[in-house]
C-alpha cells in the first residue's frame, strides 16, 4: 500500500479537498508552476532545522499546495516524521524535499483529475 492510500484511511487526512477556487488557479497557473511554488513552500516552511511555529506554519487554505500538505500529512515536521519517517531536528535535504513535492503533486494531480 503507497503513502497516498494509508493517508486515504485517515478521517482526518481525506478531508481535505481541492475547492473550485484552487482548481481555477492551477488552471490558470499550470501544474509545473504549483511544483515551483510547492518547492518554495517546502524550502520555506519545511527545510530548516529549527522551526519556531512547528505545527502551525501551514495554513489550512489560500493555496493548493497548503491543502494539499494536509492531505499528506507533509505540513509539520511532527506530521513528516509520524507518516513519512523523517527524522525531525535536522535541515531537509535535497532527496526529502523531492520526496515531499512528489507526494504533494501526486495528491493534486489525483484532486485535479476527479
Amino acid at each position: 500500500m503507497n503513502i497516498l492510500e494509508k493517508l486515504q484511511k485517515s478521517k482526518f487526512r481525506s478531508s481535505f479537498h481541492l475547492k473550485e477556487k484552487d482548481l481555477d488557479y492551477i488552471n490558470k497557473k499550470g501544474l509545473n508552476l504549483i511544483k515551483e511554488h510547492a518547492y518554495q513552500i517546502i524550502n520555506n516552511r519545511l527545510k530548516p532545522k529549527i522551526i519556531i511555529n512547528d505545527g502551525k506554519q501551514t495554513p489550512m487554505k489560500g493555496h493548493p499546495v497548503f491543502i494539499a500538505q494536509h492531505a499528506t500529512a507533509t505540513c509539520c515536521r511532527n506530521c513528516l516524521y509520524k507518516w513519512h519517517h523523517i527524522q525531525k531536528n535536522h535541515e531537509l535535504t535535497e532527496k526529502e524535499i523531492n520526496y515531499i513535492v512528489t507526494i504533494i503533486m501526486d495528491w493534486i494531480s489525483l484532486e485535479y483529475i476527479k
